[in-house]
């Protein structure tokens, strides 16, 4: 073989390997920017945030605010703030808080007074 035509063989292939490889490049690159593909959790995201929001917005009101956790055996909630003042005032008498505090776990680990069963529509 002439060594001229393998010359021309292999920058033919060159040639048409860089353009194919250019044509490929420019078709991903058309394809990417003309198909705008949503998030493929979009809505699942938006809901997760705003379950999350109203987590975040309940915590914060329970964590100021007073309210009942238990009304049957006078289990409250208090504020962080109202807590410490009343756990400061309790401990300058250790003996008394210590009795109020054994006191106060004993009533709230007794089981709940028991309610009167409804009776069934059906009887």
């Amino acid at each position: 073989m002439n060594p001229e035509t393998d010359n021309k063989i292999v920058w033919h292939f060159g040639i048409n390997f860089v353009v194919a490889c250019l044509l490929f490049v420019a078709l991903v690159t058309i394809v990417k920017f003309s198909v705008s593909v949503p998030a493929v959790n979009a809505d699942r995201a938006a809901v997760r945030a705003k379950a999350l929001a109203d987590i975040r917005a309940a915590e914060a009101t329970a964590l100021s605010t007073p309210g009942w956790i238990d009304q049957d055996r006078n289990i409250v909630r208090l504020p962080i703030d109202t807590a410490l003042q009343l756990a400061a005032k309790a401990a300058q008498n250790p003996a008394a808080a210590r009795a109020d505090l054994i006191a106060r776990a004993a009533k709230a680990a007794a089981p709940a007074p028991k309610t009167a069963p409804k009776p069934s529509a059906f009887e």
